[in-house]
Order: C-alpha cells, then sequence, then structure tokens
C-alpha cells in the first residue's frame, strides 16, 4: 500500500494523525480523500476549491513532484510538503 509522509507541523491539529499513514488509494486525490474520511478537516489544510493544492503544499511521490492526479503504485512513498516563505 502507498504511505504518505506528513509535514510535523500538521500531526498536532488533528487528534491521533500519525506522520506516517498508510493509504489504499490509486492517486494522490484518492489518498488525501481517505484521510480526509479518517480525520475531516484534513483535505482543506492541503486543498484548495476546484480541486487544486495549496500554493505553499508540495507533494511528491517517489521523489518526483506530483499533482493531485498523479498515480500510485502498491509501493510508493508520499511526501507532503509544507513549504515556508518568509522575506
Amino acid at each position: 500500500m502507498p504511505e504518505i509522509q506528513l509535514p510535523p507541523t500538521l500531526t498536532p491539529l488533528f487528534a491521533g494523525l500519525p506522520r506516517r499513514v498508510e493509504v489504499d488509494a490509486a492517486t494522490v486525490a484518492d489518498a488525501l480523500a481517505q484521510l480526509e474520511s479518517r480525520w475531516p478537516g484534513l483535505h482543506d489544510r492541503l486543498c484548495e476549491a476546484g480541486p487544486a493544492l495549496r500554493q505553499h503544499i508540495h507533494v511528491y511521490v517517489d521523489q518526483e513532484r506530483a499533482a493531485l492526479e498523479t498515480r500510485l503504485e502498491p509501493r510508493s512513498r508520499v511526501h507532503v510538503v509544507a513549504a515556508i516563505s518568509g522575506g
């Protein structure tokens, strides 16, 4: 099953949310929908209406930049990165 690694800034916001979660999903969007069903509100932290990833959220599948429609393989590693900006 694909494994999602979440940023450490996200896990304290949802009770019981681990940093790594296995999901049975075919795409990044499916994986995020599964997380949403287990931790309501999580999808809104990662995605905007459209749907689209939020500006400062980046997703990588097997070390390649990914989008919501990116396909997942059974052994895919998905990394969700919350970019930090400043000035």
